[in-house]
This record gives C-alpha cells, sequence and structure tokens, in this order.
C-alpha cells in the first residue's frame, strides 16, 4: 500500500475515515459476486419479487462481505502489510485502528438479517444459512483459520460464494433436482479453482507471514495446473445440466484461457499472477451478464 493511497483511506473527520476502511475493507468490487447468485437462484426457483428477495439480496450484497472480508482484513493484518497488492481494488490495509470497530460493525449489520432470514425460512435453509455464516467466519477467525487449512481452504472460500445460491434455492422452496445439483457442483468447481488460483499471487506474502495455503502447500505451478484443470472439470460437470443450461460450459474457457500463461509460473515468481487475477475480476463481470441471457432464454423456454 502505498503512502499515499494508506492517508487517502485514514485521512478526514474519524467517521468518514471509519466509513472509507469499513467499505473498502467489505470489498465493493466484489458484492455482486454474493449478491447475484442467492437473487438469480431465488428468482429462478418461482421464488418472485418479494420482501424474503429484497433483504435476502441487500444482505449477501454488503453486511455478508463486510464479514467475509472485514474479518479476514483484521486477522491477516501482518500478511496484508507485506502484500504488494493490497491497499486499491483488491482490499485495503485495514488499519489497526479501525479493528475492533469492524468486528463490530460485521456483528451489527449481519445480525437482524440473519434474523429475519431465519423466522422467514424453514429447518433446510436455516441449516444452509448456519453453513453459510459458519464457513465465512470459519476462514479467518483464530482457532479456527480454515484459510491456513489447505484445499480446505480452497473448499471454505468456494461456500461463501456457492451457500448464497442454495440458500436462495431452498428459501424458494425449490427442489434439488439433478441438473440443478449439477449447476451448484459446477460452481463448487469453478469456486475452488478460482480461490486456488487466487492464493498463488501471496504465496511469498503468506510464507513471510507464516500462512499457510493451498498455494504455498503445493507450490505455484502446481497450484495454477489445479485451477486449470478445475476450470475444466467444472465446464464437463455443466454439460449434465443439459439444453440450453450446458452452453454454461463455454464460459468456463476464457477462466482457463487466463490461468494457463502462468502453468510453469515459479514461487518466486508468484506476485506475476495478479494479473491473472485481475482479469478474473473482470471476467466475472462479463460472465455474470452472459449467465443473466442465458436464465433469460431458459426462462422463456420454459
Amino acid at each position: 500500500m502505498t503512502a499515499t493511497s494508506s492517508a487517502s483511506a485514514t485521512s478526514g473527520p474519524p467517521a468518514v475515515a471509519a466509513v472509507r476502511q469499513l467499505v473498502g475493507s467489505s470489498r465493493p468490487v466484489s458484492w455482486v459476486n454474493t449478491a447475484y447468485p442467492f437473487a438469480a437462484a431465488y428468482l429462478m426457483s418461482g421464488g418472485g419479487i418479494t420482501p424474503a428477495l429484497v433483504v435476502g439480496t441487500l444482505w449477501f450484497l454488503i453486511p455478508y462481505n463486510l464479514l467475509m472480508y472485514g474479518v479476514n482484513d483484521v486477522f491477516d493484518y501482518e500478511s496484508d502489510l507485506r502484500n504488494p497488492r493490497k491497499g486499491g481494488l483488491e482490499g485495503v490495509i485495514l488499519s489497526r485502528r479501525w479493528h475492533r470497530l469492524t468486528l463490530w460493525a460485521a456483528a451489527v449489520t449481519n445480525l437482524p438479517f440473519v434474523v429475519v432470514l431465519v423466522l422467514w425460512g424453514d429447518l433446510r435453509s436455516t441449516i444452509i444459512l448456519a453453513v453459510s455464516v459458519f464457513a465465512v467466519v470459519a476462514y479467518s477467525a483464530p482457532g479456527l483459520r480454515f484459510k491456513e487449512r489447505p484445499v480446505l481452504d480452497s473448499a471454505t472460500s468456494s461456500t461463501h460464494f456457492v451457500s448464497p445460491a442454495v440458500f436462495g434455492l431452498a428459501l424458494a422452496d425449490a427442489t434439488f433436482s439433478p441438473p440443478v445439483l449439477a449447476a451448484l457442483a459446477a460452481f463448487f468447481v469453478w469456486g475452488m479453482a478460482s480461490q486456488a488460483f487466487g492464493a498463488v499471487q501471496d504465496i511469498q506474502a503468506d510464507r513471510a507471514a507464516d500462512i499457510s495455503s493451498v498455494a504455498t502447500w503445493l507450490g505455484a505451478a502446481r497450484t495454477v495446473r489445479a485451477a486449470f484443470v478445475g476450470y475444466l472439470a467444472a465446464g464437463v460437470i455443466l454439460l449434465l445440466t443439459g439444453w440450453p443450461g450446458g452452453l454454461a460450459a463455454l464460459l468456463v474457457l476464457p477462466y482457463a484461457a487466463s490461468v494457463a500463461p502462468y502453468l510453469g509460473l515459479a514461487d518466486a515468481d508468484c506476485e506475476q499472477a495478479n494479473a491473472g487475477w485481475r482479469r478474473f475480476i473482470w471476467l466475472n463481470l462479463v460472465t455474470g451478464f452472459l449467465v443473466t441471457q442465458l436464465f433469460i432464454w431458459i426462462s422463456l423456454a420454459s
């Protein structure tokens, strides 16, 4: 993080500086990645425009991300200080001054949504909701730190993004048919591949801070290869959804192509993978648009 970006994040009146840090810590560029799966799954399952849709989408849009990334920024502070990509689009370095506030803000903003969604749901949706919240907290919180358990880190991270979709389906009382299960499985494998590739760029910073990950365990090249195979596997699984849902299989190809240049990446050059990670961030927006068009097609055809 540069001195300029650090100063701009913490300058001004305390309230303004606090809001800047909280918003930055929640990763605004990633808000849609959790809100969209919930809303799309809920609507595609016939849930309709309801208070549950609005409340669930708002929760997964901002508070959920503050809980996920804010807690991570508090407990990954030492690693983030050593990480050259922190301080902008990919996350702030959360000043120690705001650590306690961040934890309190994450709890206070999430609790009302969770309570309401539990009251509006049933046992199945509540169990899924509990798994989702646990995965978010367990990823970074001391004593659990799933992010430091290789492979479990990728699985837990993927749960962060797949569980909103699963919760949306459950809240809409959807049937988990074979095509739906195939789509969720493909999404989960895609999520694991994405987390693993994202961890590659942090190998040096994580090792310096004694933080383990799937990437520090496998090394850069093998992790990228695993992500590459994971993307292709997700595409194969999507073919099981039938027509026209199977067309989504084509959408994994840009992700595989994006990581392909790093298949032989050395650990010492791990930060070069950041260019691929930045492509991934923007690929998600394009993919989301195309998936939406596919959803519209499926809806019109049904």
